[in-house]
């Protein structure tokens, strides 16, 4: 098939791979346009661009789509069989929805219709979710609302954390991307009930509230791996946690209760295992313990 390729993130990239690897002709890849990224601040384009360029595809990188006629105009020129969209960040209006003959399908990383929107990978681990997965999607105007072609789940487990969940679905999300183009199996609609909606993560988001049980805490810190990543205040200072473990323990919430850096929760308690200071490399909690004193009874905020 004469297939565009809509995506941006590093999740995006497997399903690129798969549909070249599938034999489709990949004709264009749309993705965002290049921003400043690292400490230099440096323009740099993004995981779709590098793997598209390496495969001698053509990349677009309109910075709009719905208000702009012209490159609404230029994506119905490539005459594509379909669009398959992988987190690619920017609205489709309809004209481009309707542009391809067999239309636009979006690989969701949630087994939908829970958790539509921007954070689905984040959220199912954030609400305890047992399992979550992939949902091939033929795309509509709504939110992920489409209807649905192909799902598959897999578990999520007491250590799953986004960043090793992401890597999952997003070779389960090539797979199955490839799957619908060879099958073409027919369009449910997603169930009424059940909707759930993940919401766009900020950084400020990643602070830990000492006052909510240790279980919710710990998967916060999963969930939030990598990104916006988990923090508290030790002296004044960010302290980022980067992994911990639940354990049977009690005391003032925040409060140090050990020389093993385990901290008191509303209900629990939570060893932080790996920890990365200002200006400092992450390291295992006992190496920085080495490095700095955390008494017993240090109120964490």
């Amino acid at each position: 098939m004469r297939v565009v390729f809509m995506g941006t993130p590093d999740f995006a990239v497997p399903a690129l791979h798969a549909l070249a690897e599938a034999g489709h002709a990949v004709i264009a890849v749309y993705c965002q346009p290049p921003r400043p990224a690292g400490r230099g601040q440096s323009v740099r384009p993004c995981p779709v661009q590098r793997a598209a360029e390496a495969m001698g595809i053509p990349v677009r990188t309109p910075a709009r789509l719905r208000t702009d006629a012209e490159a609404q105009a230029a994506f119905a020129d490539l005459q594509a069989d379909v669009a398959v969209v992988a987190a690619y960040g920017l609205i489709l209006p309809r004209a481009m929805l309707d542009a391809p003959r067999l239309g636009c399908l979006n690989i969701h990383a949630s087994l939908l219709p829970r958790w539509r929107g921007a954070g689905p990978i984040q959220a199912a681990i954030l609400a305890g979710d047992s399992e979550t997965g992939v949902t091939i999607m033929q795309m509509e105007a709504g939110l992920d609302t489409g209807p649905m072609l192909l799902r598959e789940a897999v578990a999520i487990t007491p250590t799953t954390t986004a960043a090793t969940l992401h890597d999952v679905l997003a070779e389960m999300g090539g797979r199955l991307i490839v799957r619908a183009l060879a099958e073409h199996p027919k369009p449910a609609p997603q169930p009424e009930a059940g909707v759930t909606y993940a919401p766009k993560l900020e950084r400020e988001h990643g602070r830990l509230d000492w006052a909510a049980d240790s279980a919710s805490l710990d998967r916060r810190i999963r969930a939030f791996d990598p990104w916006p990543g988990t923090f508290t205040i030790l002296d004044g200072a960010v302290l980022k946690v980067l992994a911990a473990v639940p354990v049977d323990a009690a005391g003032a919430p925040g409060s140090v209760l050990d020389n093993a850096l385990t901290v008191a929760c509303g209900s629990g308690a939570l060893r932080l295992t790996r920890v990365q200071a200002p200006g400092r490399a992450a390291m295992d909690a006992a190496a920085f313990l080495r490095g700095r004193a955390v008494p017993v009874g240090t109120v964490l905020g």
